[in-house]
């Protein structure tokens, strides 16, 4: 099931079309793209018995980010060798985990405003949780995802490095900075949900090449690892982290610039198409 917010309305997307979930429930389930996820198994119950009939065309540009106001956001540093490897860092076992805050969430077409400085980019594979967890075992950890969804984990690298200590939750949650879509998947869609290639493409030039294989921490282990210090919850969103290919690690570090259009592809996913614009 592929479940979208679409100009700010819970949808299910099938065969190209758009089913609007308040109008297809009769007001059973709310329009809130973020409500859902309180009563995730209910509604998975429900659109599992329906028939994915019908619906209306619609734009993709009118699509927002499929978990809008997630009141956790999670996100993984170096969770792939290769990656710390170029940045001169060793990945760890033991995740290394920051935030970027939920007010720089942005749909899959929104225009990024530059804020000055080196903007980086960063594909990564967001897991959504659909029911609360704590302490979750890694076997059990899949129980808890209700999808995934592409994301983007720009960076603005003078913010993040300066101080007496890294700034990552600064340097990385400036407005649009946490793109998200085009919708949410949910993992019985995937033939292999811990296989899955991701890439970055800058103006038509591919920059990033991975798959979720090479993860340091998989998803089961990041949901698991997670729960174990504090509740997951509903709605809740993971960055999971990327590959290599970063615009710092360029010999020499190339950045976005103004015009320039960030395309984050993830597969049996899909695509964002994101323009980097003048900011203030």
């Amino acid at each position: 099931m592929r479940l979208a917010n679409l100009s700010g309305r819970l949808v299910i997307v099938s065969g190209g079309k758009a089913i609007d979930v308040e109008s297809r429930s009769d007001g059973a389930f709310s329009s809130d793209p973020q409500a859902v996820y309180e009563r995730w198994d209910e509604f998975r119950a429900w659109a599992q018995g329906i028939e994915l009939e019908g619906g209306s065309d619609f734009d993709t540009h009118d699509l927002g980010a499929p978990t809008p106001a997630p009141r956790q956001v999670f996100a993984i540093g170096l969770n792939y060798q290769d990656h710390a490897s170029e940045v001169g860092l060793v990945a760890s076992k033991i995740p290394v985990v920051f935030t970027k805050f939920a007010s720089s969430i942005a749909g899959p077409h929104a225009d990024v405003p530059h804020p000055g400085g080196d903007l980086d980019w960063e594909v990564e594979l967001v897991v959504v949780i659909g029911k609360q967890a704590r302490d979750v075992s890694t076997e059990d950890a899949w129980d808890y995802v209700a999808g995934l969804t592409v994301g983007q984990d720009l960076s603005e690298r003078i913010t993040q490095h300066e101080g007496a200590t890294p700034q990552f939750s600064l340097g990385k949650s400036f407005p649009a900075f946490s793109p998200m879509g085009p919708w949410l998947v949910t993992p019985d869609e995937f033939a292999d949900r811990d296989d899955i290639a991701l890439e970055t493409v800058v103006n038509g030039d591919t920059r990033q090449k991975g798959r979720t294989s090479d993860m340091v921490a998989s998803v089961i282990m990041l949901v698991s690892a997670l729960s174990k210090v504090l509740p997951l919850l509903p709605g809740d969103i993971i960055f999971t982290g990327t590959p290599s290919g970063v615009g710092l690690a360029m010999k020499p570090p190339q950045y976005l610039s103004v015009g320039d259009e960030l395309v984050t592809r993830i597969e049996g996913i899909g695509e964002m198409r994101n323009r980097i614009v003048a900011g203030r």
